[in-house]
């Protein structure tokens, strides 16, 4: 299944008080904060191209032989590489208290959604809050407020060529070794972190991020 084929919604999420609704901006609805976080994170990975909230609905049988139908909360799909194309993630997003709770009828479903992935070439995955709630869930959350930003040509030259210097450091460091002034190493910190937002620094963002991090040069100055 060629990767690059685009999916639409096979149905629309219905607002109403009684769960928690709303929209994460460029890619949709979501039906619980759970789906809202991963969509956070989908929205930051730079290796995610496309993104569909429910994109199909597959048929199955339930313990009684009744066929039923089954809508996974969405698919994902990735960017190729010059060595590498990631097989498509058709995914669930469930509480893992949900899950135990109803896991003989939920496993009818998510047997036939992994049918049905194998037979597309993709994979299918069921992402709990251990998947979701982590530390890169809250660095995706901070740094997407840095990652539009467009900053002056001399201050991201400038920084990167300090941290080309130094090879390896922590955003604290760094900042001093750029400037003694303490007000210009703060004009610079929006800079510092819109790079280190779009890959340009180096920084491992599976760990929380603070002024302590570890950081290393990537994009030549």
């Amino acid at each position: 299944m060629n990767h690059l084929q685009r999916y639409t919604p096979v149905r629309d999420i219905v607002y109403n008080s009684r769960s928690v609704t709303g929209m994460v901006p460029l890619l949709g609805d979501y039906e619980s904060t759970l789906e809202r976080d991963l969509m956070e994170i989908l929205r930051f990975d730079p290796s995610v191209e496309h993104f569909t909230a429910q994109p199909i609905t597959i048929g199955y049988f339930d313990q009684f032989g009744k066929l039923r139908t089954y809508t996974p909360d969405g698919l994902i799909q990735f960017k190729p590489t010059v060595s590498l194309t990631p097989q498509p993630v058709l995914y669930e997003v469930k509480y893992r208290a949900d899950f135990r709770q109803d896991w003989r009828n939920l496993l009818r479903k998510f047997r036939a959604a992994k049918t049905y992935a194998l037979d597309q070439g993709w994979r299918f995955e069921v992402f709990t809050e251990r998947e979701i709630r982590t530390p890169y869930l809250d660095n995706a959350k901070f740094l997407w407020r840095y990652l539009e930003q467009s900053p002056s040509p001399d201050a991201r030259r400038q920084i990167l060529q300090v941290l080309w210097d130094l090879d390896e450091t922590d955003p604290e460091m760094l900042l001093f070794a750029l400037c003694r002034d303490a007000h210009n190493r703060a004009r610079l910190i929006p800079t510092l972190w819109h790079l280190v937002a779009i890959g340009a620094i180096g920084c491992d963002l599976n760990v929380p991020l603070t002024m302590r991090s570890r950081l290393w040069p990537v994009e030549e100055c």
